[in-house]
């Protein structure tokens, strides 16, 4: 079985920092991209960052340079710094990766259980 557990989420007032981080254990053969999304409340889940194994990166456009998203591949771990908060960045986090487990082998997409993230005076 593969795990991923995100850590960081939690109340911060505009303008404040926080950093999350999320990572995946159990059988797992190989990691290939690794992301993070999020879901305000009513919302769909959006795209906030993915990464590859090389480090390639793609963001999307609300991100503006506020969000940038690194990985420790020895640890099988994807970071999001989260800088510069919004009320509007409001959401729960998820992170996601693709990886082949050792039992399976097939490529899979795996989510963690979300962490939320509230920003408000």
């Amino acid at each position: 079985q593969v795990q991923l557990v995100e850590s960081g989420g939690g109340l911060v007032q505009p303008g404040g920092s926080l950093r999350l981080s999320c990572a995946a254990s159990g059988s797992i053969f190989s990691m290939y991209a690794m992301g993070w999304y999020r879901q305000a409340q009513g919302k769909r889940r959006e795209l906030v960052a993915t990464i590859t194994r090389g480090s390639s990166t793609n963001y999307a456009d609300f991100v503006k340079g506020r969000l940038p998203i690194s990985r420790d591949n020895a640890k099988n771990t994807v970071y999001l710094q989260m800088n510069r908060l919004k009320p509007e960045d409001t959401a729960v986090y998820y992170c996601k990766a693709d990886l082949r487990t050792i039992s399976s082998m097939s490529l899979g997409n795996y989510w963690g259980q979300g962490t939320q993230v509230t920003v408000s005076s």
